[in-house]
C-alpha cells in the first residue's frame, strides 16, 4: 500500500516537473507585430512577406501584420512598444528622432532603433490626362490627394510642393486619402491628381493606369536640389505604368525598417538575418524589394542601430557609408 502511494506521489511530481519544464518554452515565444501601411501600398505586401519569413526562420516567433497609416503612425506605435518592427520613410524617421511636432511627434521618439535601410520610395505624382496637368506648376487650382494627414507621404507632398514654390493654398482642393481611395476618386473624375510615395510599380497607380489615361508628372532636378537631403534625384523608367512611354525624373527618399529598444537583441538579430537570407521571397512579394542591398543596409540611418541588427552587419563586414 505504502509503495503504491509512493509511486503515485513520484508520478505526480514527475508530471509537475515536466509541465514546469514546458512553461518557459511557451513564455519565450516572441510576438512580432509588423507595422506596415495601407493595403494598396508597398509596405503591406512586403510586411505580409516578412511575416512569412519570420514564421519560417525566427525560432519561437509568432508574427502578425498590422495595416496602418504608415510612417508616422508606425514610429509612434514603436515608441509606445505596440509593435516590434515597422516600415518608415527616412525623413519621417529623422523627424521622429528630433521630436518634430509639426510632423506629428509631440516629443523625441527616443526608443526607436534602426534595423536596416531597404528600398527608395519614389515620389510619384500622377494626373489624369484629361486634367491637363503636365508639370508641377499645372497643379495650381487643381484637386490633389496628398496621402493621410501627417503621413510620410503627406510630409513628402509638403516638401516637394514647397520646393516647387507651391503651397496647399495654391491648389483647388486638397484631399488627405490613402492610395486606393485616391485612385477611385480619380477614376470617377472627382480628383485630378495624386501624389504617392511608394516603390516603383505600386499597385494603386498600376490600377489607375489600366483604367484611365494618365500623365506621370516630372519633379525636375532643380526642385529636388532645392528640397535637399534626404531627397535624391531618380528616374521612373519608361513603361513602369501603362501609357508612360518615356522615363520621368522625380525624387526619392530611402525607406527603413525600424524597431525599438525594448525588443530583445537575439530577436532583432534573427529578424535581420532572416530578411537578408530571404531577399528573393521579398522581391517575389513586390518588385520594390529588388532594391534591398546588404552593402547599403546602414546608409543614412538617422537613429541609433539596434544592437541585434548591428551584430548581424558586423558579422557580414557591413559598415556605415559602405
Amino acid at each position: 500500500m505504502k509503495r503504491s502511494i509512493m509511486r503515485r506521489l513520484v508520478g505526480a511530481a514527475t508530471a509537475l516537473a515536466l509541465a514546469g519544464a514546458s512553461m518557459p518554452a511557451q513564455a519565450q515565444q516572441d510576438f512580432i507585430n509588423v507595422l506596415t501601411g495601407g493595403t494598396s501600398g508597398v509596405y503591406y505586401p512586403l510586411g505580409v512577406a516578412l511575416s512569412k519569413v519570420f514564421t519560417e526562420k525566427v525560432q519561437g516567433s509568432r508574427p502578425s501584420v498590422q495595416a496602418t497609416k504608415a510612417s508616422v503612425e508606425n514610429l509612434t506605435l514603436l515608441q509606445q512598444g505596440k509593435g516590434e518592427i515597422g516600415f518608415t520613410l527616412g525623413d519621417s524617421l529623422a523627424m521622429a528622432w528630433a521630436g518634430d511636432e509639426e510632423a506629428g511627434f509631440k516629443a523625441k521618439q527616443d526608443k526607436l532603433r534602426g534595423v536596416t535601410a531597404i528600398y527608395p520610395n519614389y515620389i510619384q505624382i500622377v494626373a489624369t490626362k484629361e486634367s491637363g496637368i503636365k508639370s508641377l506648376a499645372d497643379l495650381k487650382g487643381k484637386r490633389l490627394s496628398v496621402g493621410a494627414p501627417k503621413s510620410g507621404t503627406e510630409l513628402n507632398a509638403r516638401a516637394i510642393l514647397q520646393g516647387a514654390g507651391l503651397t496647399y493654398k495654391d491648389l483647388g482642393k486638397v484631399e488627405y486619402l490613402p492610395f486606393g481611395e485616391s485612385v477611385e476618386l480619380m477614376k470617377n473624375r472627382q480628383l485630378d491628381a495624386t501624389l504617392q510615395s511608394a516603390g516603383l510599380g505600386v499597385s494603386s497607380i498600376r490600377d489607375l493606369a489600366t483604367s484611365v489615361p494618365i500623365v506621370v508628372v516630372e519633379i525636375p532636378a532643380a526642385v529636388v536640389d532645392k528640397v535637399g537631403t534626404p531627397y535624391v534625384k531618380v528616374t521612373i523608367p519608361a513603361n513602369t505604368y501603362d501609357g508612360q512611354t518615356a522615363p520621368v525624373q522625380t525624387a526619392a527618399v530611402v525607406n527603413y525598417l525600424v524597431t525599438h529598444s525594448g525588443v530583445k537583441d537575439e530577436t532583432v538579430y534573427q529578424m535581420t538575418k532572416a530578411i537578408y537570407e530571404s531577399l528573393p521571397d521579398l522581391a517575389a512579394a513586390h518588385a520594390a524589394a529588388k532594391d534591398i542591398k546588404l552593402d547599403s543596409a546602414l546608409s543614412g540611418m538617422p537613429v541609433p542601430m539596434h544592437p541585434g541588427a548591428q551584430r548581424y552587419f558586423d558579422e557580414k563586414g557591413v559598415k556605415k557609408g559602405s
